[in-house]
């Protein structure tokens, strides 16, 4: 027996003594005592050693994709030999499965059969379950099987499988790797400055030695020479490769081989992301040459990088750069992707973003309802009466046979439905609208027809469209609906054509149709699902550009909706006043600058919209509408401006001839930038497989007080394929000066960060997680394997029959709970005895006693049965027996009452 408090030993004595001073506790009485050394081992906790038999033997199956044949090709042998082999019926055996996820393996369960993802390979994330599963009151042993690749470190399990006394054992399983070469690292610097040379490094492992061919990708383009290789000399090849780049910024950077033989293509490329630092960046999208915004701005001194072509624009540009401007360009000349980061960059990274105005910028440009359109400070769903004139349109919608694969809670055909439904909302009583689904042939949905009461008729008509199979004849679907829509007699007369990029046929004489509906007036636009690269985009990119229209593309389905909203929009209410307009101050340009400016009186043309109810308005157009041609807002820790007026181009005379044009420009600017953080701090992160680690160092002295108030914040924006999302990550606080956090990603995945510090944010990444990370092979996973093992008394089992090993479990018992029971009873016994006036002697007792003879038991049972009391006779005459002379009586009832007194 073991005592966690032993002082309290001193107890007894001390109540002993106090017993001995005050009388009139009477504390001597022997239940008394009891309680007092019952209460005194309560307090000294006392606990016994308690030692468990059975075992609990937890069996996990690596079932990734580089492990999975091996494995399930003899799990169940396994599985049989080890239940076979339990040392006693009370030992469990436990399978479980994992790669992407970890499910512990139940029969007639749906976790009968791992229908995870695969793609992964989770190790530390099936211990840290085993570790929540296992039982503290059973020894508890893990048995791996796998090849030891895990895709995530195995970071601080140790300590957990320790916590619980959890030996890991592991049995390797390895295939023969004959024919196989993979990229095994990529070597990068995580951040360099501007112009400064660093080198690239490639690993290159392969099965036998040779020349294999090396390609090197910068951004998606090749910057090795045709017909680079590596050598590959005892199953390791290496090639380096010295650049530098010109410009701040995030830069992708791939190595891919393409051996002759090869078992596993998919390790075959490796991706990393390099950062360049430089100094305050505006990212200014503009098609104009010599852009007066970007010569203003460089006059401030600050870097200017001006992409002309707005399709080029990476989402790695954003790193490094404090503000971004869109000088009237299209929505649909946007990447989609790069749209859908600066939601992220402005209210997480703290970034500032400025749309200015022209024909192809907000509403005009197509930005309703995109992405960006809930970070502007102005609204472009304008009012009806801001209406100037009639549109006719008629939809063309594929109804081929891919339309029907399933998107969201529906189809990819009902989200082309929904966008359809969100076009005819948004156009007028005064319009008229065509409905037309086409797959081998076109059939008419709504008749070529005026808007006015006729709006829920036609939706429903266009929600019962459903894939019929086959694929979409764009020719005929074109024609057909221009044979009606050329009768309309409404001079605005616009197409919009939805149509599966991998799937469009039947050109036709398009190029002829197109020409005869320009010579009308008429323009094409086209949706495509899908991208740039598939097979008929091209097809369509032609239809939209000799249609005079817009041509936008997207792999998500979910995104169909809202781009028929924007092109609706786009027509429909695409309200540029083209009329020179007065000007007029509001007073509240001193949100930006407490410097004044002074105004413009006029503007040669704007973007028609109103200001939402967060934005500061500070001018506003002297017309009818009053509306905002300077408005800005804060959008998160970031901020954005809309000016609605053009600073350049077409329409913009009048403004460039303002004196304050440069002030303007360079104040809006700075503003947008936000201030510079303070010194003290910094950010390391980087990535282990599918692990992300990212570090916070700071200095104490100048940060403690502020993250007293409030802890430094870190958010992720991660993207996978069509699904993205911002997720609000847990710091741990490792030391003085230190954070630390890390997170598991997903095989593909590209996330961006944002530590916010008080009111600003230090910005990290992009960062990229390999799409070959189950088949890099790191053989420091296999080393790190090894240590764990070792380090929680664990061993490589090689002999099935050794793998219940119980573990040296020893377990204290807490004596407690019996102990306070035992008092307990002996305090309700004592007041039985001193409240009650309840006695021991009212008790009938009753005796046993054994006895041994020749190895025999026997048992002899005497019965003491006290002696019932002589009752006394009402009178004070004792009773003398007849016949008994009364002195002998009263002897015999004396000598009776001395033996009971002796018993």
């Amino acid at each position: 027996m073991e005592f966690q408090h032993p002082e309290w030993i001193l107890l007894f004595p001390a109540l002993m003594l106090m017993g001995y001073v005050v009388k009139r506790l009477d504390i001597f009485r022997p239940l008394r005592v009891c309680v007092l050394a019952v209460l005194t081992l309560l307090f000294m906790r006392p606990s016994v050693d308690k030692y468990e038999d059975a075992l609990d033997l937890w069996v996990l199956f690596d079932v990734s994709e580089s492990t999975e044949e091996l494995v399930t090709a003899h799990s169940e042998e396994w599985t049989d030999l080890l239940d076979s082999s339990k040392p006693n019926n009370g030992s469990r055996l436990q399978v479980m499965h994992y790669a992407g996820d970890a499910l512990v393996k139940e029969a007639g369960s749906e976790t009968e059969v791992y229908r995870g993802s695969k793609k992964l390979t989770r190790t530390r994330l099936a211990l840290e379950h085993v570790a929540a599963l296992a039982s503290e009151e059973r020894p508890s042993r893990v048995l791996l099987f796998t090849d030891g690749y895990s895709t995530e470190p195995l970071g601080d399990v140790v300590r957990k499988m320790n916590a619980q006394g959890i030996p890991l054992d592991y049995r390797l399983v390895r295939e023969d790797m004959t024919d196989d070469f993979r990229v095994a690292r990529i070597e990068l610097p995580e951040r360099v400055q501007v112009r400064e040379p660093f080198v690239m490094g490639v690993t290159v492992r392969g099965f036998e030695d040779g020349l294999v061919p090396l390609r090197i990708y910068q951004n998606g383009k090749m910057i090795s020479k045709p017909g680079a290789q590596v050598r590959v000399l005892n199953g390791v090849g290496k090639a380096e490769f010295s650049t530098r780049l010109q410009q701040s910024g995030a830069y992708e950077f791939a190595a891919e081989i393409v051996p002759e033989t090869d078992t596993h293509r998919g390790n075959n490329k490796a991706v990393k992301w390099v950062e360049v630092a430089g100094g305050p960046r505006v990212l200014l999208a503009s098609k104009y040459t010599g852009d007066p915004v970007a010569k203003a701005l460089r006059e401030q001194g600050l870097e200017v990088k001006q992409v002309f072509t707005p399709l080029d624009l990476k989402v790695g540009q954003l790193s490094g750069a404090r503000a971004v401007v869109f000088n009237n360009i299209a929505a649909h000349e946007v990447p989609a992707d790069f749209l859908d980061a600066l939601d992220f960059f402005v209210r997480e990274q703290g970034g500032g973003f400025m749309m200015v105005g022209g024909k192809h910028s907000f509403g005009s440009g197509g930005y309703f309802q995109s992405s960006i359109d809930s970070l502007l400070p102005i609204s472009m769903e304008l009012k009806e009466d801001q209406r100037k004139l009639a549109v006719a349109m008629a939809v063309v919608l594929d109804r081929s046979g891919s339309m029907g694969a399933p998107a969201g809670k529906g189809t990819k055909m009902d989200l082309a439905n929904s966008g359809t439904e969100n076009a005819i909302k948004l156009l007028g009583a005064q319009d008229s609208v065509a409905v037309y689904a086409v797959d081998s042939g076109t059939h008419t949905v709504v008749k070529q027809q005026g808007i006015l009461g006729n709006k829920d008729k036609m939706i429903k008509r266009v929600r019962r469209i459903k894939s019929q199979g086959g694929g979409i004849y764009v020719y005929t679907g074109l024609k057909d609906a221009w044979s009606e829509l050329k009768k309309v007699p409404i001079a605005t007369k616009h197409m919009i054509l939805f149509a599966d990029a991998a799937d469009a046929e039947e050109p036709g004489g398009y190029k002829k149709l197109i020409e005869q509906m320009n010579q009308k007036g008429a323009t094409i636009s086209v949706i495509g699902l899908g991208s740039r690269s598939d097979t008929d985009a091209k097809f369509l990119e032609d239809i939209a550009k000799r249609g005079k229209g817009r041509v936008f593309f997207t792999n998500k389905p979910m995104d169909i909706p809202k781009l028929f909203a924007q092109e609706t929009v786009t027509l429909a209410r695409s309200a540029f006043v083209e009329e020179v307009t007065g000007a007029q101050a509001t007073g509240h340009w001193s949100d930006v600058s407490p410097k004044p400016m002074g105004w413009l009186a006029k503007v040669g043309g704007y973007n028609l919209s109103y200001a939402r109810e967060d934005a500061t308005v500070s001018l506003i157009s002297r017309d009818e509408y009053k509306a905002p041609l300077i408005a800005h807002a804060r959008r998160g820790i970031g901020r954005t401006a809309a000016v609605s007026f053009p600073l350049g181009g077409e329409f913009s005379e009048e403004v460039r001839a303002w004196e304050q044009y440069g002030d303007f420009v360079q104040t809006i600017s700075r503003w947008l930038m936000g201030s510079e953080l303070p010194p003290g701090i910094g950010v390391r992160h980087r990535i282990v497989g599918t692990r992300l680690s990212v570090d916070l160092m700071y200095d104490p002295e100048i940060w403690a007080e502020s993250f007293g108030l409030r802890a430094p914040e870190v958010r992720l924006f991660e993207e996978l394929g069509d699904t993205a999302g911002v997720s609000a990550l847990a710091w741990k606080r490792i030391a003085p000066g230190h954070f630390s956090m890390s997170y598991d990603l997903e095989e593909g995945s590209v996330v961006r960060g944002a530590i916010r510090v008080g009111d600003q944010a230090i910005p990290f990444g992009p960062l990229a997680v390999g799409t070959s990370a189950e088949w890099a092979f790191d053989p420091e996973r296999v080393h790190e394997l090894r240590e764990v093992s070792a380090q929680t008394d664990g061993r490589e089992v090689i002999d099935l029959s050794d793998a219940w090993l119980r573990p040296q479990l020893e377990k204290q018992a807490d004596l407690r709970i019996p102990l306070a029971v035992l008092a307990l009873v002996l305090m309700v016994l004592d007041a039985l005895v001193t409240r009650v006036g309840w006695s021991f002697h009212a008790v009938p007792w009753r005796k046993f006693s054994f006895s041994f003879k020749s190895g025999e038991r026997k048992r002899r049972r005497e019965v003491y049965v006290a002696s019932e009391a002589v009752a006394e006779p009402e009178t004070s005459e004792p009773v003398q027996e007849e016949g008994v002379p009364r002195a002998q009586a009263d002897a015999g009832q004396r000598r009776a009452r001395y033996s009971r007194a002796k018993k």
